[in-house]
């Protein structure tokens, strides 16, 4: 929860505003405070930080599938040329780009989410079985009538907030020179960008922040999340009913909070401009033990593993000279901000832009060491179904199958300093 080392005294100000607008909660329309309501009228979580513990990642329901944290959503469509769109999806016709399971007074919230696991177990070299639990969902008791019957669900944890800033200020260049689609080299890796509208210029940029990597920016990120999470408009997404549909009319028509001491909205620029430099300007934990013999070892299998092909160890930021603490910096977010196809096993079947329904971008690994310190659980993967490093790596697929392999081969010995590096990061 902590500014990155450099930030300039006259801009701390900024940052411990946009932690009052990240920590805000948001109440219902009309209320006295007015620059606090707003909320829904469908929503998931009434702040940022209820999904985002501690500038953490989210946690997903337990094993009873019990829905009372808050921390997974569930993206919604259905199969159509939607990448052909702004949004990179077709709407579920009645319920829209994703399910709210929550909402204010006089209305239905969207749906429920059911949640079971089933559970298969891997062996792995030397007799050592590790348990795999897949998800299964289903919205039970829709509010607004029936869901369509080709819906695609596509369940997305809150991810971690360190170092956004950071990533966003990798070159383009950089980027689009790890490329790969067509698999030149014959590694068996292609990994791809996604190209996704930007308002600013009305055409596709390239994407770099959300599971699929369909924001091109932390600007967009924050802008989406708000008015689709919480229902709070803002300059980019002003409508005030968030991702309510034309099936939706009492909540279209519900109560808002914009107002004009907000310029017309709920979160007017002023919030918004905090709110991003405080996303912008969240450090990265310091590595925990990195010369220990165990985890040096283990970085050397890393590499030898293939895994260092996706999960790119260092990157170098350009230059903002809004921004002089995040420019010109080595750092070691270990992706390469890419799409690569992961496999049938961790396939969600929801296109978003260019990405397939088997396509994720290439998740960072820094702050891992303090992952389970920050929100109490370990929950990996895109919507959380690892409880430890070894299940999520058990769970690549696709591009990375031969990576996983070798993870499973290794001798338990090896296996634990693989592991002893991972937790160092």
């Amino acid at each position: 929860m902590q500014p990155v080392e450099g930030l300039p005294f006259e801009q701390r100000m900024n940052f411990v505003l946009g932690r009052a607008i990240f920590e805000k909660l948001w109440v219902s329309s009309p209320s006295s405070t007015t620059a606090s309501d707003g909320l829904g009228p469908l929503y998931n979580a009434r702040s940022c930080v209820q999904c985002h513990i501690n500038n953490g990642r989210g946690i997903p329901p337990d094993e009873q599938g019990s829905s009372n944290r808050n921390g997974l959503l569930i993206r919604l469509g259905i199969p159509g040329n939607g990448h052909q769109t702004p949004l990179g999806v077709t709407p579920e016709p009645t319920y829209g780009t994703q399910l709210q399971t929550f909402a204010v007074a006089g209305l239905p919230a969207e749906a429920s989410l059911q949640l079971e696991y089933r559970h298969h177990s891997v062996e792995l070299n030397g007799g050592e079985r590790v348990d795999l639990r897949q998800p299964v969902y289903q919205l039970t008791r829709p509010g607004y009538g029936e869901v369509h019957r080709q819906t695609q669900l596509s369940p997305r944890l809150a991810p971690a907030m360190i170092g956004l800033g950071l990533l966003e200020l990798i070159p383009d260049a950089d980027i689009l020179a790890r490329e790969d689609p067509d698999d030149r080299n014959g590694d068996g890796i292609s990994g791809r960008t996604n190209r996704v509208y930007h308002p600013d210029h009305e055409q596709r940029q390239l994407g770099r922040f959300g599971w699929k990597a369909g924001q091109a920016d932390l600007r967009l990120q924050n802008a989406s999340a708000l008015n689709t999470d919480i229902g709070i408009s803002n300059p980019d997404y002003p409508l005030p009913a968030g991702d309510c549909t034309t099936a939706q009319p009492a909540c279209l028509n519900a109560p808002n909070g914009n107002t004009e001491a907000q310029g017309g909205h709920e979160a007017s620029a002023e919030m918004m401009a905090v709110l991003l430099f405080y996303t912008q300007h969240l450090a990265v934990p310091l590595r925990r033990q990195p010369q220990h013999p165990d985890v040096l070892a283990g970085e050397r299998l890393f590499a030898e593993a293939g895994c260092s092909q996706c999960h790119t160890p260092s990157q170098r930021t350009g230059q903002a000279p809004d921004r002089p603490a995040l420019s010109n910096r080595t750092i070691w977010p270990y992706t390469d901000l890419l799409l690569h196809d992961m496999g049938a096993g961790l396939a969600d079947g929801r296109p978003e832009f260019a990405a397939s329904g088997r396509e994720w971008r290439t998740p960072p690994l820094w702050g891992l060491s303090h992952h389970q310190a920050v929100s109490e659980e370990r929950a990996l993967l895109h919507d959380g179904r690892a409880r430890t490093l070894a299940e999520a790596i058990l769970w690549h697929g696709g591009e990375a199958e031969s990576a996983r392999e070798y993870f499973r081969q290794l001798p338990p010995q090896q296996r634990k300093q693989l592991i002893s590096f991972l937790e160092s990061l």
